[in-house]
């Protein structure tokens, strides 16, 4: 495995667009153990993981004709296209995320939600196994988007732009997501 700076992805991309299976197998070698670790990174769960991998590597295949340099970094271009396959991964496969006290006192953090009048009330809600369910409930309501926007930020440790990237939607549309959910969860806890 060539270090990242020294491999050519422009035209490694270019040659499978070509039809060249040597130029997919350099690729493979090249980034697959890194895009393992970005796809384990969303779905916490390496079967899954590989499969979406596999799959990646084949979209590139049948889809490096679509790259154009204007638009981006081939490289990125690979990721972007394993970690929206991911996503789409993440979504289908209705996974159960189960809440943390840490993650409970992220999500009601007085900074977020202008809670400053009850921070004692949030603290004791973080350490409430039966708050961390109704946590679990409250989320189900959420829009899928808006939740996996949420779960990103506040399970995944991604910023609010690592997850416009990943959703391939608008930083501010992201922001806004991530906002008012995080008021709909308030709401709903209370």
């Amino acid at each position: 495995m060539s270090s990242s700076t020294n491999f050519d992805y422009e035209s490694t991309l270019q040659r499978c667009a070509e039809g060249n299976r040597r130029a997919l197998m350099q690729l493979y070698e090249q980034e697959s153990s890194r895009l393992l670790t970005v796809v384990m990174r969303i779905l916490k769960n390496r079967p899954l993981a590989e499969d979406v991998v596999h799959d990646a590597f084949i979209k590139i295949w049948k889809n490096a004709n679509t790259y154009h340099k204007d638009l981006g970094s081939a490289r990125g271009w690979v990721y972007t296209l394993a970690r929206n396959l991911a996503l789409n991964a993440l979504k289908y496969s209705q996974r159960q995320v189960l809440a943390e006290p840490d993650f409970l006192l992220n999500l009601c953090d007085d900074k977020v939600l202008e809670t400053e009048d009850h921070p004692d009330e949030l603290s004791e809600l973080a350490q409430d196994p039966l708050a961390q369910a109704s946590l679990q409930v409250c989320l189900e309501h959420l829009e899928p988007e808006r939740k996996l926007c949420v779960l990103h930020a506040y399970v995944d440790g991604y910023t609010q732009d690592e997850i416009a990237t990943l959703l391939d939607k608008p930083l501010g549309t992201v922001k806004s997501w991530i906002k008012r959910s995080l008021r709909a969860l308030k709401e709903c806890l209370e």
